[in-house]
């Protein structure tokens, strides 16, 4: 049971509190405490002011299914807040809420709204293409090393090998149940559910081999050329660049590309592959790790961390010259190299600095990772 409130639920608060508020969207990876977080804030609201509802289950529902949930909630006069839950299980979902949300415009108190979604992909379609100007977001991660420790008290070692998946910390101490759970309970629902029920993808074999190939290769720059050799059958790297759209959409890996002044060769470069917490590397290790592994799980942490900040973020190679991230928000520049054990050869800082006077570096390791904002200041 999840007891502690996580960020978003402070921030969707004061959201809903503004006049007027937007559509609430909260997204984010499955199992990260979305639905707990919104129940958390729906106990600070008298009980009769409020519905919930899920659209979990069925692999599709009709729009119809949004429309009966809606009139439910403005029959009754009391309800001021309607929630529904895995929004993106509804087919066309998107069109069916503008033309409610419209048809309130011009009432007094309109009805305040709440959608929760796992699948960024679906989700961020369907707000492009109908709702524009009508909603705001407020994304959810996984798990970092502090939320972990405060509500389960995992030391920073458990947290490197099972951390961002709360649901999952009751079996650290069984890392063949831990292992289970993960694969089971988390990538099988979502890669079935989040992805393959809303995508079209030939070779679903072929795109789960894909999604293990990609996230054994924690933080590390791998060609699109280089992960397609590694899979059973023939095609070309735009499957493979289709295939990681997917997983990203899902919340599942990031990819980084290198930084250059120059944005068409940024995107035409090799991605840095991040999974977006430890546990989704370390499945592929059974939960055992050594040193080199503990030290790309660490970075994963750090690159995961910074994904919660403004900005965007690379990574930088010229030639034998490298820095593990790159933080561009605005005008800041900064350079940041992870160091979990020796010290690290600096001169691809001294390359950068040279090349980005105006740039930043900066250093994280376990000791200072908690000062991490106060260091991108």
């Amino acid at each position: 049971m999840i007891t502690l409130e996580l960020p978003f639920v402070h921030q969707l608060a004061q959201s809903l509190r503004a006049k007027d508020p937007l559509i609430q969207i909260v997204l984010g990876p499955r199992q990260v405490g979305k639905t707990t977080g919104v129940k958390q804030l729906l106990q600070k609201y008298p009980e009769n002011q409020c519905l919930y509802f899920s659209a979990d289950g069925a692999i599709s529902q009709a729009p119809s299914w949004i429309i009966d949930k809606w009139y439910t909630a403005k029959s009754n006069s009391k309800v001021k807040l309607l929630i529904i839950d895995e929004i993106q299980n509804i087919e066309n979902w998107s069109a069916t809420i503008k033309q409610l949300w419209d048809e309130q415009v011009d009432e007094n108190k309109p009805l305040k709204v709440i959608l929760l979604g796992s699948s960024s992909l679906s989700i961020q379609k369907g707000l492009q293409e109908s709702l524009a100007g009508r909603f705001q977001v407020h994304q959810v991660f996984h798990w970092n090393f502090e939320e972990s420790k405060e509500a389960y008290n995992l030391s920073f070692e458990e947290f490197l090998t099972f951390g961002g998946y709360p649901g999952s910390y009751r079996f650290i101490k069984k890392p063949d149940e831990w292992v289970s759970y993960i694969k089971h309970s988390i990538i099988d629902p979502v890669i079935g559910k989040d992805i393959l029920s809303q995508t079209r993808v030939k070779s679903p074999a072929l795109f789960k081999q894909c999604f293990e190939i990609a996230t054994s290769y924690p933080a590390q720059e791998i060609s699109y050329t280089k992960l397609l050799g590694q899979l059973q059958d023939r095609g070309n790297t735009d499957l493979v660049k289709y295939y990681l759209q997917n997983f990203e959409g899902a919340f599942l890996l990031k990819k980084l590309f290198k930084y250059t002044n120059k944005p068409t060769l940024t995107r035409s470069s090799s991605p840095k592959l991040l999974p977006m917490c430890p546990a989704l590397y370390t499945i592929n290790l059974d939960a055992q790790l050594n040193t080199t592994e503990r030290g790309r799980s660490f970075e994963c942490v750090v690159g995961a961390a910074l994904q919660r900040f403004p900005g965007n973020v690379y990574y930088w190679r010229e030639r034998n010259y490298e820095i593990d991230f790159i933080y561009k928000y605005g005008k800041k520049l900064i350079g940041i190299e992870v160091k979990s054990g020796a010290i690290k050869n600096t001169k691809g800082f001294e390359k950068f600095k040279a090349k980005f006077p105006a740039s930043k570096l900066i250093i994280i390791t376990p000791e200072n990772l908690h000062q991490l904002k106060e260091l991108l200041c």
